[in-house]
């Protein structure tokens, strides 16, 4: 009798290790942070079918215009081919879908290009240059240490010490910020990838190379006054009207590393000196609400390059293939269980 149950023991005892690794390395149980710990704060009464980060936004159409000087660094066709049909999305930095437009000074560009041999080119860009951490963790760490104490309604000065302590960069990222102009327009703003990528070329040498996207319009800022009585859609509907009189324009900057640059950290600059390219234009034709544009059920991941692209060893890139993941998959669920009826344009309920 007792040699018939060892073998069961042996097996029960496997597969409760097996389960209680998974369960680790998920982040179901322990400390450990995973990509679910950075949504792990989202109310369950967040509003179903939206992003959750960037919740607030509008669909555009374009097309990229590649120049064709970045062919000799890229075997992609997005850089080869004449031009691209492009699918993007503008919002603004909070995860609220029904913030108004004056609350944060961060908005964003994502956008899908998909070249002619079906490859696809994933980007999500913010009107700030560099992370204010070297690794994802710093990102929780600093939500942590700015939190306004209780008593006092601002944040405890002994936490944001000893959290500059460990994360250093992030003193210049987030002062900077703190003195940056508020954009009262998508239209002039600069958006920055953040990240550094390696562009492969015909001769398989591996570029490091970080890009933003310059407009062609000039930047529009709010002063404390405007910003105070701004419009709640302001930004959504001078995007709009803007459009009606011409498409909108941002030029591709390549900026190229040099041997010493720092590649796997997004909080670092790279000198002002180092050679540039532009890499094509990209020409926006339209908005459409998200409720019905084409980009309400893409996922703007930016770890999904084309061929003649590869990603760094950046920790903070690599987190984000998983945290998309898991805010896209939430969405989907919500959506396909018609509990999203206002993200999909169903406001009624039917």
């Amino acid at each position: 009798m007792r040699r018939a149950w060892l073998p069961l023991v042996g097996i029960a005892t496997i597969a409760g290790s097996l389960g209680a690794a998974f369960a680790w390395s998920a982040g179901l149980v322990g400390d450990r942070i995973t990509t679910s710990t950075f949504l792990a704060d989202t109310p369950k009464s967040f509003p179903a079918g939206y992003r959750r980060a960037h919740g607030k936004g509008i669909c555009f159409d374009g097309v990229f215009r590649a120049s064709g000087a970045a062919a000799s660094i890229s075997t992609s066709r997005v850089f080869s081919q004449a031009q691209t049909p492009a699918i993007g999305r503008f919002s603004i930095g909070t995860a609220d879908p029904y913030a108004p437009d004056n609350s944060t000074r961060t908005v964003s560009m994502a956008m899908l290009i998909i070249a002619d041999d079906g490859e696809q080119w994933r980007m999500k860009m913010n009107n700030e240059p560099l992370f204010p951490t070297h690794d994802a963790q710093g990102f929780l760490a600093r939500i942590a240490a700015f939190a306004p104490d209780p008593a006092t309604g601002q944040p405890d000065p002994a936490k944001v010490a000893a959290f500059y302590r460990v994360y250093p960069e992030a003193r210049r990222v987030i002062e900077a910020k703190a003195k940056a102009p508020w954009p009262s327009s998508f239209a002039g703003v600069h958006y920055y990838a953040i990240h550094a990528y390696l562009f492969v070329g015909p001769d398989g040498r591996r570029q490091p190379v970080r890009w933003w996207w310059r407009p062609h319009a000039d930047f529009t800022g709010w002063s404390v006054e405007e910003r105070a009585k701004a419009n709640r859609d302001h930004l959504f509907r001078d995007i709009a009207e803007r459009l009606t009189h011409g498409p909108l324009r941002w030029d591709l900057v390549l900026q190229l590393a040099e041997p010493g640059d720092p590649v796997d950290d997004p909080s670092q600059p790279w000198p002002a000196t180092r050679r540039q390219i532009v890499g094509g234009t990209l020409e926006v034709t339209r908005v459409v609400d998200q409720a019905k544009g084409a980009c309400r059920d893409v996922n703007f991941d930016p770890t999904l390059v084309p061929k003649g692209m590869a990603l760094t060893n950046d920790p903070v890139l690599a987190a984000r293939g998983g945290i998309y993941a898991h805010s896209y998959n939430a969405r989907l669920r919500e959506i396909g269980y018609g509990r999203a009826t206002d993200a999909v344009g169903r406001k009624d309920g039917r």
